[in-house]
């Protein structure tokens, strides 16, 4: 849906969308706050808090799960180059062989500790489909940057392209 009723206000989600790009870009480009707001017609103050919602934190301790990845073994070189120590990549075959491999119980309380344990990190990337990437951002409180790599449910392992893995990174080491 791309209109909203607020009041006696239609709000166009597009044209809020394609400001707020505008914004990112005159900032980016080097303009100040105050230059970006005068050119746009809003307060400097917005330009402020739009920012603030947006930001990044760099991150000191970086954790991440993804699954059912192809190309485990690159990315794994990739995180290992960077010093990313802490993540769980999994194929499609190691996943399956993870649920069918110990009774419900033990998985249970596998999985709540390896939540227990990624909830210490400052940023969590994850690696999987779109309803199992909504799933893991809403059991962890810190920075979650979600890559789904396709829709639920996936069955076969899937391609993760190594740049966007690195171009994450980048911005948060």
């Amino acid at each position: 849906m791309d209109f909203y009723r607020i009041g006696d206000k239609i709000i166009s989600r597009k044209r809020i969308l394609s400001g707020v790009e505008k914004i990112l870009k005159l900032r980016s480009q080097g303009k100040s706050q105050q230059e970006v707001a005068e050119i746009m017609g809003v307060d400097r103050s917005f330009i402020s808090r739009l920012e603030t919602l947006g930001e990044m934190r760099k991150a000191r301790q970086i954790g991440v799960v993804g699954f059912p990845v192809k190309n485990k073994e690159e990315l794994e070189k990739i995180l290992l180059d960077r010093g990313i120590e802490h993540y769980i990549l999994m194929n499609e075959e190691e996943r399956t062989s993870f649920v069918q491999s110990k009774p419900g119980k033990d998985i249970v309380n596998e999985m709540m500790e390896l939540i227990r344990e990624y909830r210490t990190y400052d940023t969590v990337i994850v690696l999987a489909s779109d309803m199992r990437s909504k799933w893991i951002e809403s059991l962890l409180d810190q920075q979650v940057i979600t890559v789904d790599i396709g829709t639920s449910p996936l069955t076969e392992d899937v391609y993760v392209e190594p740049d966007r893995l690195i171009e994450i990174l980048d911005h948060l080491i």
